[in-house]
């Protein structure tokens, strides 16, 4: 088991770094690389993807947090965005655990793989949405959370690749946008977690040491790895050529994929 833990400490610093580097939620990482450690050690195949889901959001709970304060006392938080945007968010979010929990591993890693490389193909080319609306009313922002949130949850997100954009779409200035999304994150994480808690709970067979499909081991040290690790990422942000390192990142992502695929399904 220590020499896991030892894996799931190493895989919690990359994350974290990356995260604090490239403004990116640890998910892109942790799950298809949890995934794969975790088809190593022999979980049963039925949960391993709702384990790598369940445990990566609960992991961004944490992560979310500090991302929060540092954008707020940067005065880049929109909250009455925030206020409006959040009960669809906890909704979807919470649905999408729950629908998430009750799918076969192997659709739910096919959704994952396909939404991801969505997100690192539009990494690749730099795709951003040209501003041409407003922000919808109140029952529009709920039905635009709702939906963040269900996909957020289905593939253990921050949010970050959905909020920003559709911000962004919206005439929400790049810089209030990421860090409005960065304040979204932490109801997703929270309803998301909450989500996959409930979802597991009747689960049978789960590994030793989860609590529905969190895995509290890989849980604690990818998070207190992660913490250390993400300010140095975020002051290596400006050292560093950013735009051409997100490039690699997705590319590392889309590697990683092909890897958890291979690892899944054959």
């Amino acid at each position: 088991m220590s020499e896991w833990l030892l894996a799931y400490v190493a895989l919690g610093a990359v994350a974290g770094f990356f995260a604090g580097l490239l403004g990116v939620g640890g998910g892109a990482i942790m799950v298809p690389v949890l995934a794969l450690m975790f088809v190593a050690q022999g979980f049963p195949q039925e949960h391993l993807m709702h384990l790598a889901l369940g445990t990566s959001m609960a992991a961004i709970v944490f992560t979310s947090v500090s991302s929060l304060r540092a954008h707020h006392q940067h005065g880049a938080v929109k909250w009455s965005v925030v206020r409006t945007i959040a009960p669809g968010i906890l909704v979807g979010t919470f649905a999408g655990a729950q629908l998430a929990s009750a799918m076969p591993t192997k659709p739910l890693a096919i959704f994952f793989v396909v939404f991801m490389s969505y997100v690192s193909f539009q990494m690749l080319a730099n795709i951003k949405p040209k501003p041409s609306r407003q922000l919808p009313g109140s029952l529009g922002m709920f039905g635009v959370g709702s939906g963040i949130g269900a996909l957020s949850a289905l593939v253990a997100i921050g949010g970050g690749s959905l909020t920003v954009p559709f911000l962004t779409w919206c005439n929400v200035k790049m810089h209030d946008a990421i860090g409005t999304s960065a304040a979204v994150g932490f109801p997703i994480a929270v309803a998301g977690t909450l989500g996959y808690m409930v979802g597991g709970v009747a689960g049978n067979d789960l590994p030793a040491g989860s609590f529905g499909y969190i895995h509290l081991p890989a849980l604690a040290a990818c998070v207190a790895a992660s913490m250390l690790t993400a300010p140095f990422g975020a002051k290596a942000a400006h050292k560093l050529p950013v735009a051409t390192l997100k490039k690699i990142f997705a590319g590392v992502i889309l590697l990683l994929l092909a890897r958890m695929v291979h690892g899944l399904f054959f």
